[in-house]
């Protein structure tokens, strides 16, 4: 195992995470998108992002895309280089601002996560979509980890750290249980060559109808890649 330092609240530390990745010039066959942050107060990344869109979302956009070139050399017809992006439940109730994504009119933490987490899941089909149209041997597919007993949630009000206290071992997987459904993703037989897809309990399953909108897949990763500086090759 070999550790390499990459802040997702920072476009240029991404940037110097790939060079040096790109610089062991060795094979990339999966991408693993997990790194959050959850109803934190209002504050901005380095870049001016807010919070959640920036870490959350934008992080893990431009990393991807940044590697995709790799992926697309280390998949083969018969094993497929994957991507993997961990979403939640949240996506179901969130709304995507595209004239708001920096959450500037009317900031609520539960609001920004929310909209981060629909943005992984328009993201992850739109990837898929251009995979495909490309003939390129990856895969995208979007997990939901359920809830998870984790130091994701030190952010809430202490009342509901509480509850999570006293009801942790009843309701709430453990983090070796919340990453079952990544690591099936990430290296079943089951899962090769399927990408697309939304995954609960390593199971597929329907998400929000919004995040099938083809339009708003579209308009989010244009609008996307003018946020994170780099080009639009979909619009090719």
């Amino acid at each position: 195992v070999e550790f390499l330092y990459c802040d997702l609240a920072s476009m240029k530390s991404i940037r110097q995470f790939v060079q040096q990745f790109r610089a062991k010039d060795c094979p990339l066959h999966v991408l693993v998108n997990n790194a959050g942050v959850m109803l934190v107060p209002e504050r901005k990344t380095e870049d001016g992002f807010e919070e959640h869109f920036g870490v959350n979302y934008l992080g893990h956009f431009l990393l991807t895309n940044l590697l995709l070139d790799m992926l697309k050399q280390s998949g083969t017809h018969s094993h497929n280089a994957r991507i993997i992006t961990v979403s939640s439940a949240t996506h179901y109730v969130g709304k995507l601002h595209l004239n708001d994504l920096q959450s500037r009119c009317s900031y609520s933490p539960h609001g920004a996560y929310a909209q981060s987490k629909l943005a992984l899941v328009l993201f992850t089909y739109r990837l898929q979509h251009l995979l495909t149209a490309n003939g390129s041997h990856v895969t995208a597919n979007v997990v939901d980890p359920g809830v998870v007993n984790t130091e994701l949630y030190k952010h809430v009000f202490w009342v509901v750290k509480v509850a999570k206290w006293m009801t942790a071992w009843l309701v709430f997987k453990t983090p070796e249980e919340g990453a079952s459904t990544t690591i099936y993703a990430a290296v079943s037989p089951e899962m090769e060559g399927a990408g697309g897809c939304y995954l609960y309990n390593e199971e597929r399953t329907k998400s929000a109808d919004v995040a099938y909108d083809e339009e708003l897949q579209r308009r989010l990763w244009t609008e996307s890649c003018k946020m994170v500086g780099i080009s639009d090759e979909s619009s090719r």
